[in-house]
């Protein structure tokens, strides 16, 4: 059994986390770490484990006990988090925050407060699985982040990327965390959409980082306008991309592009987000008018936006099977 430990457990990240592990047939939790609220129940937050775990939160560190340990802090404490704390070399850690997506050489590009260099593989696997399996640190992607490079990913290796990509996406509330704000609180959210962060969203350099990866360069700009829905999870995206390749051309390099990827499909009907809401999946489809390619990606923000995509990792880095803890079926109604 894969032993885990959870920093930041009391979350959305984490709940989520908790809820994929305790029915994972090779990992078992260790500890769930929240200084805010040690010495609970896990129940007492995550109430919709209620049967599930005895579990109860707690502020150790026991790092000799595990073999795994899952980050699911906010951005830019995972950095001062590892600096404070003697973390055994042989323990394999899973970053959820932003902290480390950037390689170096793209961090010092971005002036980033981090200009360190360090060791974190970028753990999206349709394009890193034999990085992830060798890596004792992964970098977990971001939710818009996976959502929009898994639509894009096969048209970069077309080399489709040659002009301004048009980038529009809408996420679930849960995207932005437990701590209610102004945006987040019911009332305003309820029957309301707004843009935030259009064109400046933190994800930008990572989708341009893995897009240049596949493509061999980009010089196109990425035009990403953010939504805020009014539902609780999920990711739904369209990018436009001009091009004059063939329809065919396009779909056929869709589907050999993620023929060996458990989670991530083509589908050749148009989408809707109810089909991924509560799975590891990422569904994918293309249309073409005149000289446009129209694709549409989604995913569920939580799972491989975030955690399950993290669990996918932790399996890759273990050498047991990707979809281990992971079949998960959308409700669909």
């Amino acid at each position: 059994m894969i032993r885990v430990g959870i920093f930041g457990a009391a979350g959305y990240t984490g709940g989520e986390l908790i809820r994929l592990l305790v029915n994972h047939p090779q990992a078992t939790i260790v500890f769930a770490n929240s200084e805010s609220h040690a010495g609970d129940d896990v129940t007492a937050v995550h109430e919709g484990l209620y049967g599930d775990t005895d579990l109860k939160f707690t502020a150790d560190m026991p790092f000799d006990e595990v073999d795994v340990v899952f980050f699911c802090f906010g951005h830019g404490k995972s950095e001062a988090f590892m600096q404070a704390h003697d973390i055994p070399e042989r323990v394999k850690i899973i970053d959820l925050a932003q902290d480390f997506r950037l390689a170096p050489k793209q961090v010092e590009a971005t002036q980033h407060p981090s200009a360190n260099r360090h060791d974190f593989v970028y753990g999206l696997p349709e394009i890193n699985r034999e990085r992830i399996a060798k890596a004792r640190h992964v970098a977990n992607p971001g939710c818009f982040a996976t959502c929009i490079q898994l639509g894009l990913l096969p048209a970069a290796k077309l080399g489709l990327l040659k002009s301004d990509v048009s980038v529009n996406a809408i996420t679930g509330s849960t995207g932005a965390g437990v701590k209610p704000g102004a945006t987040t609180h019911f009332s305003w959210r309820n029957n309301n959409m707004s843009i935030y962060k259009a064109f400046h969203h933190q994800h930008v350099p990572e989708i341009r980082q893995s897009l240049a990866q596949v493509q061999g360069s980009l010089d196109a700009g990425i035009d990403f306008i953010p939504y805020r829905g009014d539902f609780a999870r999920g990711i739904f995206a369209t990018e436009v991309v001009h091009t004059e390749a063939d329809i065919d051309t396009i779909v056929a390099a869709y589907k050999d592009f993620y023929h060996n990827a458990p989670f991530t499909h083509y589908v050749d009907q148009p989408l809707d987000l109810k089909q991924v809401v509560n799975t590891n999946k990422a569904l994918i489809h293309c249309d073409k008018v005149d000289d446009k390619l129209l694709i549409t990606s989604c995913i569920d923000n939580l799972l491989k936006g975030a955690v399950g995509q993290a669990v996918e990792n932790m399996n890759i880095m273990f050498g047991i099977d990707e979809t281990a803890g992971l079949r998960l079926k959308a409700s669909a109604f």
